[in-house]
């Protein structure tokens, strides 16, 4: 027997007939569908692109490559240029779309392609250039089934990055079409009259720069067209319906309360999973939950799942089945090991080591030794100042002081926009968050400011029942260094009377590297990486956290990011910024005030919130 199979493989070696009628059948088969997105995307951003350049430039339009461009969608007889380049324009606006999956993109394919195709033979009697189109048109109703993926959630506010961005671009697309006609110019204009010849082409008015023969028609149409493309696609996306952001549900958010109240205690950031600007989905048994938020194409969840171990696989199967129904990509953000064991056995996605988050065991914390002098004696110089501590939950805090708190937390963060996403709450003082625990600083002796004698704030979230996980830390500017030690130890004295036993410090980035890189012996690969950390912490707070959380002798508990491929790493990156508040495009600080004061219940408000944490 295994004679004979042998014998049937050998038939169909390379070369042979067997392999050449495969190969046939391959060919008339098509490509596989789950590459039919990504090559139509492709078609269509290098269809775009041609017809881009033909439009713009005089010469590759009569150039050898004209042959081959002329077949392509959007070069129309006489009016070539201008429709070419919006053709070109929403080819590419379509690409990323297709690549995603998009059934919006493939819908507006499918209308543009055909008509395309009319228009080849209608103006040219082209018709190796309709076959083309309507050949892509084929592929894509074919594999229609594979453009699935329903939209992003959106906002007015994608209207207007449209108008600043294409109108950005067509400005700098103007100037290129004004400037490749050299010898069809009249006289010499400048940068300034050819810069406000585009600007007047925009708007379909005649501008200062003249040409002759029928360039200047040419020219307008183009600049027209573009003008038109940026003013219709602007209202397009300003009166489409909004389909809003994930936002948590007064019913999730008590389903996740359940959950934590009986599992809260497995992971420190499991609370965070009630930011109200976070989606939810739970397993189908209901006893586990994934919260995320989608960030430029991004599902980013947070920590761990929230609920029972054994029901996580259910949750995280409907995050990925979610994932896929909007071609979002897949991440986490800052889960455990267990859970980054889970969520790789379960999807098959990698994990990379983050950092470390810094854990201090209340039973083993004491200011006393020479490994913690610094902090004994900077907290004994503070007191000697006049500054002393209080410690409580939040609902032991009366309705003045919780205002005046929550005023000074807001005036005294040291960035313009708030802000953090997977360790951070976003609120203070909300009454659902009554274990909550918030630590102050206080001095009587000085002239009662704005706050009175508050001097700096630390807040922290529960943990479970015996723990909590520091939120966030604020001080006024003018208080005397050190008040973030003195509240933090403050906080781990108090610590046994509240019945916690563990506090969860900040997230040290690459704390592991850091480590490793400034022992003896370290390598040059790991000491240039830790080079690189501490040139990017002049920036970025790297290595200054790691140095403040090891002031307090903490265990280390690593976190990791989940990701599905290493090219998607930058893209998560970018997103993660941007969930985090580090890159955003959010109302300047006094608009955001105004909005707030028209909040009736502004302890119910879903804003984003930060994680700002400094060393002294």
């Amino acid at each position: 027997m295994s004679v004979r199979i042998d014998g049937e493989i050998s038939g169909a070696v390379p070369g042979g007939q067997g392999s050449g009628d495969g190969r046939l059948r391959r060919i008339l088969r098509g490509p596989r569908p789950e590459a039919v997105p990504v090559l139509a995307a492709r078609i269509c951003a290098l269809v775009g692109l041609l017809n881009v350049a033909a439009a713009v430039f005089p010469r590759f339009r009569h150039s050898r490559l004209h042959t081959f461009a002329e077949v392509l969608p959007g070069a129309l007889g006489p009016f070539a240029a201008a429709l070419a380049l919006s053709c070109g324009v929403l080819l590419l606006l379509l690409a990323h779309g297709l690549r995603r999956h998009k059934r919006r993109a493939w819908r507006a394919a499918v209308v543009l392609l055909p008509a395309g195709a009319v228009a080849q033979f209608a103006y040219r009697h082209s018709f190796i250039g309709a076959a083309i189109s309507l050949g892509l048109l084929a592929l894509l109703l074919r594999h229609r089934t594979e453009f699935a993926a329903l939209p992003d959630p959106r906002s007015r506010w994608r209207a207007l990055a449209n108008f600043v961005l294409l109108g950005a671009g067509s400005i700098a697309l103007g100037l290129v079409i004004v400037s490749v006609h050299p010898d069809k110019v009249v006289g010499d204009p400048g940068l300034t009259d050819r810069l406000a010849h585009v600007l007047y082409g925009l708007f379909g008015f005649e501008g200062p720069v003249g040409y002759t023969g029928r360039t200047s028609w040419t020219v307008g149409v183009s600049l027209g067209t573009l003008g038109m493309l940026t003013a219709l696609t602007t209202i397009y996306l300003a009166f489409r319906p909004e389909h809003p952001a994930a936002r948590l549900t007064e019913d999730d958010e008590s389903r996740l309360r359940e959950l934590l109240a009986r599992h809260g205690g497995r992971d420190s950031l499991g609370h965070f999973a009630l930011r109200r600007d976070k989606g939810v989905v739970f397993s189908p048994s209901g006893k586990a939950a994934v919260t995320y938020r989608v960030v430029s194409g991004v599902m980013l969840a947070s920590g761990d799942p929230v609920g029972d171990v054994e029901a996580w696989p259910g949750a995280i199967e409907r995050f990925m089945d979610e994932a896929k129904a909007h071609s979002w990509t897949p991440a986490v953000m800052g889960c455990s090991e267990t859970g980054g064991e889970v969520w790789t056995r379960e999807t098959g996605l990698d994990a990379l080591e983050l950092g470390d988050e810094a854990v201090v065991d209340v039973a083993d914390f004491s200011l006393s030794g020479r490994a913690m002098r610094n902090v004994r004696q900077m907290v004994k110089r503070i007191e000697r100042n006049g500054y002393e501590t209080r410690v409580r939950r939040i609902r032991d805090l009366g309705e003045k002081e919780l205002d005046r708190i929550q005023r000074a937390a807001e005036d005294w963060r040291g960035t313009d926009t708030e802000r953090g996403f997977s360790m951070a709450l976003g609120r203070i003082g909300d009454p659902d968050d009554g274990d909550c625990l918030i630590a102050t600083a206080h001095k009587a002796d000085e002239k009662a400011g704005p706050y009175g004698d508050l001097k700096a704030v630390l807040h922290f979230v529960p943990w479970g029942r015996d723990g909590v996980s520091l939120d966030l830390m604020r001080r006024d500017r003018s208080a005397d260094p050190g008040m973030n030690e003195l509240l933090i130890v403050a906080a781990l004295q108090a610590a046994p009377k509240l019945g916690i036993t563990r506090v969860s410090l900040n997230f040290a980035m690459f704390r592991a590297a850091l480590a490793r890189g400034e022992k003896l012996g370290a390598g040059p690969v790991l000491r240039a990486w830790r080079g690189l950390l501490v040139f990017l912490s002049r920036w970025f707070q790297i290595e200054s956290l790691y140095k403040f959380n090891a002031k307090f002798r903490p265990r280390w508990e690593p976190r990791f990011v989940v990701y599905r491929s290493s090219r998607d790493l930058p893209r998560i990156g970018f997103a993660a910024m941007q969930a985090e508040g580090f890159v955003t495009f959010a109302l300047p600080r006094f608009l955001r005030r105004a909005t707030a004061q028209r909040r009736p219940c502004p302890h119910r408000s879903a804003h984003t919130a930060e994680r700002e944490v400094r060393a002294a």
